[in-house]
């Protein structure tokens, strides 16, 4: 009981509430995907698979960030006793300003689009569009609970929304559905659902506070959506590129997508622990506690190592065998792909919490240039020649290494020069790297 206390003790404040609805959330994703595995062909799940895949590289790539600044932004404010509801009008209006030129691109893109990764079915574009409507709104209504430290609501809705996809994804399998349309919009009602009714501690959280410019919005949200888009991509492109390089292969993409989402079960319990270690690094910056943000940052690192291995092993030891079990998934990847998966979730892990403690600094084009050698690193080796399968899952564990080390760099070079210059205040915290000083 006392080891128990103490391990607790190690983990951010509101970790715990947010981890247990995470795991629905990760219940509801397997539910998810094993229903639709056993109910759709395999050519219409793996044009649901193409949809997923999609949703969380692309979509996460936008509107995370979204999430992200306003958990920074509010828990910087909140620190210091300011108002939310300027940031989040403003965040508000971003969103919504982002997903208008999604639609905008889909729309213009769809008839390819349908052809090249969904089986011709266009209305998996439409699916996909509404799936970005949803993450635009629950990135704002996240950021918000999360920044205030409202970890119950917070983990309320991840909750309720892995229950919904529950309970959705059961009804269509039981009425005999077969549109990969219909259990992709599982995607888009979960979520708006699970918003809608954790709207009341968001908006009682709203209250004036001091303008914040378009300037310091934009200028380092448009660096987050660089770096997230690219490391949504490095996690989650594999689908993607099986699928080009290997179009006529309709079993590896859904098999990948199966592997993939086994490896992957740390993130998971990870996304718990970024929840809450980012308002308490940017709180911890807040305050001028550099012992208390150092302390953070490696304690981050050091429980995101032990989810790895601990979550990596059974993946690589079991993995062939559940996805044939849970997702009806054919035996077309070997103990070395999961092996690949298992250390490139680790890596990757390692990867935010550097760039989460980046961000909380102000570094986001340090960040972002991190990310853009992962992506030049998962380029070369997707693009060599050799197995297809193991090409992709190399890439993904080796791009995500190549993140790590460049942000270790960058930390190592960085928090020194803070330490000897002075912590930066409230204000400055809640600016950019590149900010000038413009008048509000």
């Amino acid at each position: 009981m006392k080891l128990a206390a103490r391990v607790l003790g190690l983990l951010p404040s509101g970790t715990l509430l947010v981890g247990a609805g995470l795991a629905v959330l990760g219940l509801g994703s397997y539910a998810h995907l094993a229903i639709a595995g056993h109910v759709l062909s395999k050519p219409a799940m793996a044009a649901m698979s193409e949809l997923w895949a999609i949703v969380f590289a692309l979509g996460l790539g936008l509107f995370f960030p979204i999430e992200q600044e306003l958990i920074r932004l509010v828990a910087a404010r909140r620190e210091v006793g300011e108002g939310i509801t300027p940031v989040v009008r403003r965040a508000t209006v971003l969103a919504g300003l982002i997903f208008a030129a999604t639609l905008i691109a889909l729309v213009a893109a769809a008839r390819p689009m349908a052809s090249a990764l969904f089986g011709g079915d266009i209305a998996l574009v439409w699916t996909l569009a509404a799936a970005f409507l949803a993450l635009a709104v629950v990135s704002v209504s996240r950021g918000v609970l999360a920044g205030m430290g409202r970890f119950n609501a917070y983990g309320s809705q991840l909750g309720i929304d892995g229950a919904l996809r529950i309970v959705l994804a059961c009804g269509l399998g039981v009425a005999g559905v077969r549109s990969p349309a219909a259990f992709g919009l599982i995607l888009t009602v979960a979520p708006l659902l699970s918003a809608a009714l954790t709207l009341r501690p968001l908006l009682q959280d709203l209250h004036p506070g001091p303008p914040v410019t378009w300037r310091v919005m934009c200028q380092g949200l448009g660096l987050l959506i660089g770096t997230m888009l690219l490391a949504q991509i490095v996690v989650n492109v594999a689908v993607i590129n099986v699928r080009l390089l290997s179009p006529g292969d309709t079993a590896v993409v859904p098999a990948l997508l199966d592997a993939m989402v086994l490896a992957r079960v740390p993130l998971f319990v990870f996304a718990s622990l970024q929840a809450s270690l980012l308002p308490g690094l940017a709180a911890a910056i807040a305050a001028g506690d550099q012992a208390r943000f150092r302390q953070l940052l490696v304690r981050g690192c050091g429980i995101v190592t032990v989810l790895g291995v601990a979550g990596g092993l059974p993946a690589v030891v079991l993995g062939p065998w559940l996805i044939r079990v849970l997702f009806n998934a054919r035996p077309v990847l070997s103990y070395a792909d999961f092996a690949l998966l298992a250390a490139g979730t680790l890596f990757y892990m390692i990867a935010m919490v550097l760039g989460q403690a980046a961000m909380s600094i102000s570094r986001h084009r340090d960040q972002l240039f991190a990310w853009i050698a992962g992506a030049i690193v998962l380029t070369v080796i997707t693009l060599s020649p050799g197995d297809v399968t193991f090409r992709v899952v190399a890439a993904y564990a080796l791009s995500s290494l190549t993140v790590c080390l460049v942000l270790a760099v960058v930390l190592l070079v960085r928090l020194p020069k803070l330490a000897r210059a002075g912590a930066p205040g409230p204000a400055e915290v809640m600016q950019p790297a590149g900010y000038t000083g413009e008048p509000r």
